[in-house]
């Protein structure tokens, strides 16, 4: 009697097991607490998904990711240390197989060209609710896209950003307000080359000054 016993309790630890091993494991990673408890507790509910790590900032997303090797990650746009387009981009890299989507309330279009520049396959509003959020977990771990319609549209219709990859890169340095000597220091640049830069990306944004120019970049998700 005791061996059956045994024996079935092994049997059920085996059977427990390959449901976990067949369940789509998920990385959560959100910087609002709150927000990412709730959608972890939604999302364990379903049968098929596993939430195997979570993160609150962008190096802890890429350290949890190459730690766990989920299938997915479901990152936050704007997280602390580095944003969620760029944790998709070092993932691609780093954990290949993990599929990436972003979900955000800050969805503008110029932010959609960049995550799916970077490899991201899912790109989703945090209207979304957990149930559609799930199937979008789905779609992406059988490797397909799953794009937003009304972020798609926007995305097209804005057009490509005129700011070349250094000007960005420096419009997104003075976005704190930060002087030209300390963003000279900070990209390894001289002041002159700064300001030449700053200019430019002003003069294709048609804003006086760099302050104007940070605003109207991200306005368009361009940085």
């Amino acid at each position: 009697m005791r061996v059956r016993v045994l024996l079935r309790e092994r049997e059920r630890d085996v059977s427990e097991e390959a449901r976990a091993t067949e369940r789509i494991r998920v990385l959560l990673a959100d910087d609002e607490h709150l927000i990412r408890g709730a959608l972890a507790a939604l999302l364990a509910l379903e049968e098929d998904l596993a939430i195997v790590a979570e993160a609150a900032s962008g190096p802890e997303a890429m350290a949890m990711a190459r730690a766990h090797r989920p299938d997915v990650a479901v990152l936050d746009l704007q997280m602390p240390g580095a944003d969620g387009v760029r944790v998709a981009a070092t993932l691609r890299e780093s954990v290949p197989e993990c599929r990436t989507m972003i979900v955000t309330s800050h969805g503008r279009p110029g932010h959609l060209k960049r995550a799916l520049a970077a490899g991201v396959r899912g790109f989703v509003p945090k209207t979304a609710s957990a149930q559609q959020l799930a199937e979008i977990i789905r779609t992406v771990h059988e490797g397909s896209r799953y794009v937003d319609p009304e972020l798609a549209a926007d995305a097209i219709s804005a057009g490509d950003s005129p700011l070349s990859a250094r000007e960005a890169e420096l419009l997104e340095l003075a976005a704190d307000g930060a002087p030209v000597a300390e963003i000279a220091k900070r990209a390894s640049l001289t002041q002159g080359t700064v300001r030449n830069y700053l200019s430019a990306a002003a003069a294709k944004l048609g804003a006086e000054n760099r302050h104007t120019a940070v605003r109207r970049a991200r306005e368009r998700g361009w940085i």
